[in-house]
């Protein structure tokens, strides 16, 4: 059993299959590979990448509920993080990942080709415009986003995304509470109500990490997302 493995079944109550252990090696080794041409990482060894990133991602599957067809965003994907690890573990979720940057959309769609994930997609694009998209809007069941942006912020890239009785789940670090209190504005115009936020510790890693759970209860009026920028630029 490898290290990922080990920690997935303590942290996460996942059990990882041979070949699943075998699909993130692979996906270890091309996103250091890939990362010699691209930007895609800061972080690069592989004992890392097992923890900062894989295992990190992996901490969600036990606040989700990993149905048959459920249908999952990724938004501001990067390389693949949380999307990525939770599509190797599930691969019946229904999964998009969404990613601005063209270089960063080419690899994570070859990593959905190399790993044979026919249930995921990668996905050029802005939230502030797939939002407004009849395809993309109010259409998913969870909106996850790591790293993208402040709390407020960020949910009105997800919010939209995601139908009345779905989840927004944002993964963040230290600042996970004072976020939340700075919220109260933007949930109550988006139609979002803070479920929870579920700490938890990765494996020699000091900081601690949180899921910030919001739960869809109302429709997103009609204006939001705004244009591209306006939100960080205005946040509610």
């Amino acid at each position: 059993m490898t290290a990922l493995a080990e920690y997935a079944a303590e942290l996460c109550q996942v059990t990882l299959s041979p070949e699943q252990e075998a699909a993130f090696a692979r996906y270890a080794d091309e996103l250091i590979a890939w990362n010699e041409r691209i930007n895609l990482t800061a972080i690069t060894d592989p004992a890392s990448v097992t923890i900062r990133h894989f295992l990190d991602s992996l901490t969600l599957a036990p606040v989700l509920d990993l149905a048959a067809g459920q249908r999952v965003i990724d938004v501001g994907s990067g390389a693949g993080f949380p999307g990525l690890p939770l599509q190797i573990i599930c691969p019946q979720l229904d999964m998009t990942l969404l990613e601005a940057t063209g270089k960063k959309v080419t690899f994570l769609q070859h990593m959905i080709d190399t790993l044979k994930l026919p249930n995921a997609r990668a996905v050029k694009g802005r939230a502030e415009e797939i939002g407004q998209l009849r395809a993309h809007r109010a259409v998913y069941d969870v909106a996850v986003a790591r790293a993208v942006a402040r709390l407020p912020i960020l949910l009105e890239y997800l919010l939209p995304l995601v139908k009345v009785g779905g989840l927004c789940i944002a993964m963040k670090g230290k600042t996970a509470h004072d976020e939340a209190e700075s919220s109260a504005h933007a949930l109550s115009v988006l139609g979002g109500r803070l479920s929870r936020i579920e700490a938890f510790q990765l494996p020699d890693v000091e900081e601690t990490h949180y899921l910030v759970l919001v739960e869809k209860v109302a429709p997103t009026p009609a204006l939001y997302p705004r244009r591209p920028g306006l939100p960080s630029q205005q946040p509610l």
